[in-house]
């Protein structure tokens, strides 16, 4: 039998503590271990056990949530799934969350909270046990930006593409759970004038807004969601919105990309092996693609088929992924050129741009 997976519940409302106990009570191999009131309270008892995962509400007296997260992943890197109203519809507080570590998101009504957690058992129960595959403890603080262009005389092996050849090339990311460390990570390191970045976050609907807003102002790179129709330029990463399937198309000149309300793929939408895929028909062997931490299989065939067309493909190694699922499929189906830990990662694109 598996090992019970013990839970503590930190919400300042007695309402959402005893329905959330009520629901993942009721499941096969996870244990409430506790509840409490707030986050003080909470420290206090993990210091007599140590919980698996903890359900943190993020407005709470004494301390607030986003707070006592950091401190968790300072202290003693632990699965956390955010349970809070302040998240819904993008809020930046969701963001915030999963920046500092969060590994999950659940967005809670500020009434009727006993239908909520009716009506939404199966996706609440299915984050807590999805948090508890994961490894937060494999997060490292992002790169600083490595931006070559401010070096006045950089050495040749070392200039990145600029011009038509960069345009000509694309770099293709795909992540999911522990994504958002793992992408400020990668583009901090990432000079701008390297071939134009296409990239899928699984995320909910309306934070990829907020991701790209967040990634535009921490890396040297020009973040944005994807629109529509847009060409994907030097310098620039496009973030496919949540909600939508993206595709990368070869336009007379510039590869742009289509943004549609297409079906799920693999579960997903947006989906990694739609964008990939596609990166594989416009871009062959002009393309770089990389598979970082992430539930599933999403990305798995799309690598592959980039891989068959010539591209070169990274799978982030397991010693950084705060979950192993994607890019291990990846590896499983013969998709992968190299692996690699999360931190040597930007160094590879970068070496893969001079090439051309």
């Amino acid at each position: 039998m598996n090992k019970a997976i013990k839970v503590l519940i930190v919400d300042d409302s007695m309402l959402v503590r005893e329905s959330a106990r009520k629901l993942l009570s009721a499941q096969a191999n996870i244990h409430v271990m506790d509840t409490a009131v707030d986050a003080i309270a909470a420290w206090e008892k993990m210091q007599h056990e140590w919980p698996d995962v903890i359900v943190l509400d993020i407005q709470m007296p004494r301390m607030d949530g986003l707070s006592f997260l950091r401190k968790i992943m300072a202290e003693r890197p632990t699965p956390v799934v955010i349970c809070s109203s302040l998240i819904a519809n993008g809020a930046q507080a969701g963001i915030d969350a999963l920046a500092a570590g969060a590994v999950g998101l659940i967005s809670k009504p500020k009434t009727d909270v006993q239908n909520f957690f009716n009506d939404e058992s199966d996706s609440i129960v299915a984050a807590v046990r999805a948090a508890a595959r994961s490894h937060p403890e494999r997060l490292r603080p992002p790169a600083r930006p490595v931006v070559a262009h401010a070096r006045p005389n950089p050495d040749p092996v070392e200039r990145p593409s600029s011009g038509q050849n960069a345009e000509n090339r694309v770099i293709a990311l795909g992540s999911s759970t522990g994504g958002t460390q793992a992408l400020e990570t990668v583009l901090s390191a990432l000079p701008s004038g390297l071939p134009g970045i296409v990239l899928v976050q699984h995320m909910p609907a309306g934070f990829t807004h907020k991701l790209a807003d967040r990634l535009n102002k921490c890396t040297g790179l020009t973040v944005r969601e994807a629109q529509h129709k847009q060409p994907v330029e030097p310098g620039q990463a496009l973030i496919a919105p949540a909600g939508k399937q993206m595709r990368l198309v070869r336009g007379l000149h510039v590869f742009h990309v289509e943004v549609l309300d297409g079906p799920v793929i693999n579960r997903h939408r947006p989906s990694v092996d739609c964008l990939f895929g596609s990166v594989a028909k416009a871009a062959g062997a002009q393309a770089i693609g990389v598979l970082m931490t992430g539930m599933g299989d999403d990305g798995a065939l799309g690598m592959k088929e980039m891989r068959d067309a010539g591209a070169y493909t990274i799978a982030e190694a397991e010693e950084t992924c705060v979950v192993f699922g994607m890019p291990r499929a990846a590896i499983e189906r013969g998709g992968v050129r190299e692996v690699l830990p999360l931190h040597k990662i930007a160094d590879k694109i970068r070496y893969w741009a001079t090439r051309f």
